[in-house]
C-alpha cells in the first residue's frame, strides 16, 4: 500500500477492531520506602478508570524510563495465507506477583510480574482461520479468588475466565493454568447456545468478562452492517464456580417482545438486538453492572427497526444478581451512524464534581462524554436535546433530536465541516478537498446517511474509541484521545448494490446489510496525496478539568512519519486506537498512535516528557503495578500492531533503572 493511502487505510482498520473479586486492590499510592504496592486487577484498573496510584515514576524522572522485560508469545499473523490479521489490543491484569494475558489467538501466559518469566501457559486450539474483515483479538482476560480462604488456597480457588473466538467462556487455575473441571464441560462454556446465528467466527467476545458477585457477565461481537439478522446481541452471567447460566438480559424491551413473539418460531432470542462487544465496568457496592451497547442490525439503514433499538447505542445498569434492567442512558437516538458506545464506563467520585455523588463517565465515539448519577442513570449536568437533520432515505425514521453533554462540551470539533476547514499536505490538496466536499450531503454530526453520499465526522471509528479515557480523581482530571477523520457514507439501493458484487477491501468499503432495502460504501475524506481532509490534528489528546468541564489543554498525539510521504512529516496527529494510563505522580502514558511511539506526558501542561520507539504500534492500554514495597513500579504496553500495520507479538514492561541494593528500603 503506498503512503498516501496508508492514513485513511489504518483509520479505518482501527475501528473494525473497533473487575473481579479477590484480586489485589491498589493500595495509597506513594514515594518508595512509604509501601507503595498496587496491583492490575481488571481490564480499565480499579473502577475502570485507567488510573495507577504510584509515583515512583514521576514527572523529574520518567525521563529516566527503560525497556526491564519483553515477553513475545510468537502468537500472530500478518493475514497471509487461511490466517486472519492479528491485532494485540489486550491490557494484562496483574494480581500479587504474577500478570496474566491472552493472545489474539486466544493463549493464555502467567508471567513472573517482575522479570517476565514465563510461569504457565494454556492453548485453547481454537478456530483461528480468516474471519472477514476483522482482525483476531483478545482485549484481556478476568481473575476471580474465593472469597473463603481454605476455598482460595485449593485448586481452582483462584482463577482466570476469558472468551474465545470459537465463543466458549473458559476457566482456569490462575496457579497452574489448567482448565478448572468443575466448570461447564472440563473448563469450558459454549457461548452460542440458544444463539441463532451465532455460527463460527460470527459470534463471539472480544473483551473481557466482567466479574462480580460470583458471576462472569460477558457479551460478544457480531459482524456490523453484513445482514440484518445478526445474532442476538445477549449479555449472559455465569456462575464463576460451575459455569451454570445464571442469568440473561436481552437488549430487547418488552413491547417489542409483544409485537414479534410469532416471528421468534423456535428461536429463544431476538436477532438483530443491540450488542455488547466493548468491556463492561460495575460497582459491586451498589449490585450493579454496566454495559456499553452497540446499535442493531444493520448499523446504517434503521427504517425497520420498529423499537428493537431501545437500548441501542446506550450504557445500561443491570442488577448484578438477577440481570434486571436498573437504568439505561442513551447516547445516540435510533442511531444511523454506527456511533455505537465502544468504550468501558468509568467511576468515579469527585468533591465538587456532580455534588459529589457516585459519577460514571461514558465517553462515546462523538466526542461526547456523558456524567451520569452511578445510582440512578441521571445526568450530573444538563443533557441538551438539540435538533437534527430529519429527512433520511426512502422508509428511514429518523429522530428530530440528538443528546448533547454541556460539562464537559463536546471534545471533537468542529461540529460541522465546512470549506475553511479543508486540510491537506498543501494548498493544491485543500483546494481538492473543498471540492470533495462540496460533492456530499453535509449538516453536520448527525448527517443521514444518503443516496448521494453524506459526510460522517467523526467517522465510525471515532471520536473516541475501545481505548476509553482515563480519570484522575486526585486532581479531578479527565484524560483522553481521539481521532479526528471524516469519511463518506454512501447508501445503495438493493437491486443496485447486489448487481454490483462488490469485493471487501481499503480504503473504499462495502457492506451488504442484507436484509434490508439497502447497502452502503463507506471511504475515508481524503486529499489525493493522501492527508485527511479534515483540520488538523488528526488525533489528539486532552485534559478536561471535571470540576469545571472545562479543557485545560489540548495537542496533537501522533506524527506522521512512516505513514506520509517525505517531506510531509510533522506532528499533524494521527489515526488511535487503545487508550491513556495517568497515574498520582502526574503522568499520562499512552501509545496508540500509527507511528510506533509510546509517550508519557505531564498530566498537569500536556508536555511530552519521554517517548520510545516500539517494535509495533502500540494499539493497546498500558497499565502500572508494583508487587511488593521493595519492587520498582511498572509500566506495561502490548505492541503488536492493529489493522494494516504491521502485526507483532511484543509485550514490554519499562521501569526505572534499578536501584543499588544499599539504596532500597
Amino acid at each position: 500500500m503506498s503512503p498516501r493511502h496508508r492514513l485513511g487505510a489504518l483509520a479505518l482498520a482501527l475501528g473494525l477492531a473497533a473487575g473481579c473479586h479477590g484480586a489485589q486492590e491498589a493500595g495509597p499510592g506513594t514515594l518508595r520506602g512509604e509501601a507503595p504496592v498496587a496491583g492490575w486487577p481488571n481490564y480499565g484498573g480499579r473502577d475502570a478508570s485507567q488510573f495507577s496510584p504510584l509515583m515512583e515514576i514521576t514527572p523529574d524522572n520518567v525521563g529516566e524510563l527503560e525497556l526491564a522485560w519483553e515477553h513475545r508469545s510468537g502468537d500472530y499473523s500478518d493475514g497471509s495465507g487461511d490466517w486472519g490479521l492479528t491485532s494485540f489490543q489486550v491490557t494484562p491484569v496483574v494480581d500479587g506477583d504474577t500478570l496474566y494475558y491472552c493472545t489474539p489467538f486466544g493463549r493464555v501466559f502467567a508471567l513472573d510480574a517482575n522479570t517476565g518469566t514465563e510461569r504457565w501457559r494454556f492453548d485453547p486450539e481454537v478456530q483461528n482461520r480468516r474471519s472477514g474483515v476483522y482482525p483476531a483479538v483478545c482485549r484481556g482476560v478476568s481473575l476471580w479468588r474465593a472469597s473463603d480462604p481454605r476455598e482460595a488456597a485449593g485448586s481452582c480457588g483462584q482463577r482466570v475466565l476469558y472468551g474465545t473466538r470459537d465463543a466458549e467462556l473458559i476457566a482456569l487455575d490462575a496457579a497452574t493454568g489448567k482448565p478448572c473441571t468443575d466448570f461447564g464441560d472440563n473448563g469450558r462454556v459454549s457461548l452460542r447456545e440458544d444463539i441463532t446465528g451465532g455460527e463460527p467466527l460470527v459470534y463471539y467476545p472480544t473483551s473481557p468478562p466482567w466479574i462480580q458477585n460470583d458471576v462472569a457477565v460477558i457479551g460478544a461481537l457480531v459482524p456490523d452492517n453484513e445482514r440484518k439478522d445478526a445474532p442476538s446481541g445477549l449479555v449472559r452471567a455465569f456462575d464463576v464456580r460451575s459455569g451454570k447460566l445464571v442469568w440473561a438480559w436481552e437488549p430487547v424491551p418488552e413491547d417489542y417482545r409483544e409485537r414479534h413473539r410469532d416471528s421468534l418460531g423456535n428461536a429463544r432470542y431476538h436477532q438483530g438486538s443491540p450488542n455488547v462487544w466493548a468491556p463492561i465496568a460495575g460497582d459491586p457496592e451498589r449490585g450493579l453492572v454496566y454495559v456499553p451497547t452497540g446499535n442493531p442490525a444493520p448499523d446504517l439503514f434503521a427504517g425497520e427497526r420498529d423499537g428493537i433499538d431501545t437500548y441501542g447505542s446506550s450504557v445500561v445498569a443491570l442488577d448484578d444478581r438477577s440481570g434486571e434492567l436498573r437504568w439505561y442512558f442513551q447516547t445516540v437516538h435510533h442511531d444511523v451512524w454506527d456511533y455505537d458506545v465502544a468504550s468501558q464506563p468509568t467511576l468515579f467520585r469527585i468533591p465538587g464534581v456532580g455534588a459529589g455523588r457516585p459519577g460514571l463517565a461514558q465517553a462515546t465515539k462523538m466526542g461526547h462524554v456523558f456524567l451520569l448519577d452511578r445510582e440512578t442513570g441521571e445526568p450530573l449536568y444538563p443533557v441538551e436535546e438539540r435538533p437534527v437533520p430529519g429527512d433520511g432515505v426512502a422508509g428511514e425514521k429518523l429522530s428530530p433530536t440528538q443528546p448533547f453533554p454541556t460539562h464537559p462540551p463536546p471534545l471533537h470539533l468542529p461540529e460541522r465541516l465546512g470549506p475553511e476547514h479543508m486540510d491537506g499536505f498543501v494548498w493544491l490538496d485543500k483546494l481538492a478537498c473543498r471540492r470533495e466536499l462540496a460533492k456530499y450531503r453535509n449538516e453536520g454530526m448527525f448527517t443521514p446517511p444518503s443516496l448521494e453520499g453524506s459526510i460522517i465526522y467523526p467517522t465510525t471509528t471515532g471520536g473516541i474509541n475501545w481505548g476509553g479515557i482515563s480519570i484522575d480523581s486526585q486532581r479531578g482530571l479527565l484524560i483522553v484521545n481521539q481521532m479526528h477523520l471524516a469519511s463518506v457514507v454512501q447508501l445503495i439501493p438493493r437491486a443496485e448494490y447486489d448487481a454490483l458484487n462488490p469485493e471487501p477491501g481499503y480504503p473504499l468499503e462495502h457492506y451488504a446489510m442484507a436484509g434490508s432495502p439497502y447497502g452502503v460504501r463507506r471511504f475515508p475524506l481524503m486529499s489525493p496525496l493522501g492527508a485527511p481532509c479534515n483540520p488538523r490534528p488528526w488525533g489528539s489528546l486532552t485534559a478536561v478539568d471535571l470540576r469545571t468541564g472545562e479543557t485545560v489543554w489540548t495537542r496533537s498525539l501522533g506524527n506522521t512519519r512512516g505513514q506520509a510521504p517525505w517531506p510531509f512529516w510533522f506532528d499533524a496527529g494521527s489515526p488511535n486506537a487503545g487508550g491513556p494510563l495517568t497515574t498520582a505522580s502526574g503522568l499520562v502514558f499512552i501509545a496508540a498512535t500509527t507511528d510506533s511511539r509510546f509517550r508519557a506526558f505531564a498530566s498537569a501542561s500536556g508536555e511530552l516528557l519521554w517517548q520510545y520507539d516500539l517494535p509495533f504500534t502500540g494499539n493497546a492500554t498500558p497499565l502500572s503495578y508494583r508487587t511488593h514495597p521493595q519492587g520498582r513500579q511498572f509500566v506495561v504496553l502490548a505492541a503488536g500492531g492493529h489493522g494494516w500495520s504491521e502485526a507483532g507479538d511484543a509485550l514490554l514492561a519499562f521501569s526505572l533503572p534499578a536501584a543499588p541494593p544499599q539504596d532500597r528500603e
